[in-house]
């Protein structure tokens, strides 16, 4: 009865404690989005989803993230002189990513070919993130997913990209 009486003292505070918070938490805030590149261009809770001139009318648009970021070796003199790391999503029509998750595998394929292509060309060395750099790059990922996916795929976003040199 001594080892359980304290047992029990601790499971009742902790219990008490959960439901006092419980009860006297904040209310929630109203959040007010605030875009500071236009009205067209706002994110949605889940991804970012295009705005439409009509509140009511669906999104012609929306983004899959895909799973996994893609791991790029940057080879000089026959070593991995540094490594790329991307994040990848794709602007589809909407009702769309189920058959991008479906198709995944073959995206990612085609996508890192594309990417070794790139690195093996130059386009990861020095200043990678030139405008230019990474237009050549996002034409080549696109027209890959447009043979993978067809016109179900409107453009290809690189969400995040680094360099780590070794």
């Amino acid at each position: 009865m001594r080892k359980l009486l304290p047992i029990l003292l601790a499971l009742f505070g902790l219990a008490a404690g959960g439901g006092a918070g419980f009860l006297l938490r904040p209310p929630p805030e109203e959040t007010v989005e605030i875009n500071p590149c236009g009205k067209d261009e706002a994110e949605g809770a889940h991804g970012a989803v295009a705005a439409e001139a009509d509140p009511d009318a669906p999104p012609a648009h929306e983004y899959v993230k895909l799973n996994n970021q893609f791991v790029v070796p940057v080879v000089e003199d026959g070593e991995i002189a540094s490594l790329v790391i991307l994040s990848i999503s794709l602007e589809v029509a909407t009702g769309s990513t189920e058959q991008v998750y479906a198709r995944e595998p073959k995206l990612r394929d085609s996508f890192l070919q594309v990417l070794f292509d790139h690195a093996n060309a130059g386009g990861f060395r020095g200043a990678f993130t030139q405008s230019n750099n990474m237009d050549v790059l996002r034409s080549g990922l696109l027209e890959i997913a447009r043979k993978a996916m067809g016109a179900t795929v409107s453009d290809v976003l690189i969400v995040d990209i680094v360099r780590q040199d070794t």
